[in-house]
């Protein structure tokens, strides 16, 4: 079973997903809540670097990942006042927020580590994985071994996270008060207003969970996948995760999957880059990292207009007097 190479795209398509999975969850309360997160990129690069940044610092993977959620939240809450208090454009806001932070973390890295725009390696401040009972006795056995120790076990604790936020999140939009402030804020924030909801107080809401959830995403980017923070190294991972979002139509469930998709063919294109494949022979490296945007781009010609966004999506709210 270890040296059945579907089983090793598996394994990568859950260890690949949590970077979409953290963004999206975070678009996505962002985005029922009426506000348009395409700041998500930079949000990732900001956490991924001051993770990374502080982990080294104190050699302790805890403490790197609180700072990147401090960092991420500064940046959400930057975004937010832009967007919803002074009513500005928010795709403009976030991709401001995008370039600056590309260019940003490479110069405070190169100041602080002088290893042009990276810092060092972790080492011992990267999260450990999870060891799950009994992996010694069953490892041996074919099958069952593979699936307890590398299937089920054996990931960061970010990667159970990532998945455990399904029913959470689901949960919270759903079945919850502020679930339904949220998306009657993105739906009609004008019935909302007239409800005695403060459309202003839960779009800010709702875009510092998107920080803390986005966080995540560049903290496992640097201090689990990578073991360092390199420049750009989330490498359009916002941006897939809204299209997951599209793919999903903004419900938690359909953009986990469309996250575990696009996890899927970034283990492909790992799996098949540098190998002879039959008929075609070797596929030149530049083509294989085509893949996800490829998909991307299929996904969004084929699925942009069959979604419903939230009404009112990316339009400021100006209070009826």
């Amino acid at each position: 079973m270890e040296d059945f190479q579907f089983a090793s795209i598996v394994v990568s398509t859950i260890r690949n997903a949590p970077v979409l999975i953290f963004a999206a969850m975070a678009g996505l309360f962002a985005e029922r809540s009426g506000v348009v997160d395409i700041g998500l990129e930079g949000k990732i690069l900001a956490s991924a670097f001051v993770s990374a940044g502080v982990a080294y610092t104190y050699q302790d993977p805890w403490i790197g990942i609180a700072a990147g959620i401090l960092a991420s939240v500064a940046l959400a809450l930057v975004q937010a006042f832009v967007s919803i208090t002074q009513k500005g454009n928010q795709l403009v806001a976030g991709i401001a927020i995008n370039i600056a932070m590309s260019g940003l973390t490479f110069v405070v890295a190169q100041y602080f580590f002088q290893q042009g725009g990276r810092t060092p390696d972790l080492g011992e401040a990267r999260l450990s994985t999870v060891v799950l009972p009994g992996s010694d006795l069953v490892a041996d056995i074919p099958g069952l071994g593979w699936v307890w120790t590398r299937l089920i076990g054996g990931h960061s604790p970010l990667v159970y996270f990532a998945f455990a936020l399904l029913p959470i999140v689901h949960w919270v939009l759903f079945h919850s008060r502020f679930g339904l402030r949220l998306r009657a804020c993105g739906e009609n924030p004008h019935a909302a207003d007239a409800a005695g909801i403060s459309v202003q107080r839960t779009r800010y809401t709702a875009m510092i969970i998107a920080g803390v959830l986005c966080s995540f995403s560049g903290a496992y980017l640097s201090i689990v996948q990578s073991g360092f923070f390199l420049r750009d190294m989330s490498a359009g991972a916002g941006y897939l995760a809204l299209t997951a979002l599209v793919f999903g139509n903004w419900r938690p469930l359909h953009t986990v999957l469309g996250c575990m998709m696009f996890g899927f063919f970034a283990a492909v294109q790992i799996q098949i880059e540098g190998v002879d494949l039959p008929v075609v022979g070797r596929i030149p490296g530049s083509l294989i990292q085509m893949i996800p945007y490829i998909v991307t781009v299929v996904v969004l010609a084929g699925l942009m207009a069959k979604s419903v966004a939230p009404k009112a999506l990316g339009k400021p709210f100006v209070k009826s007097r």
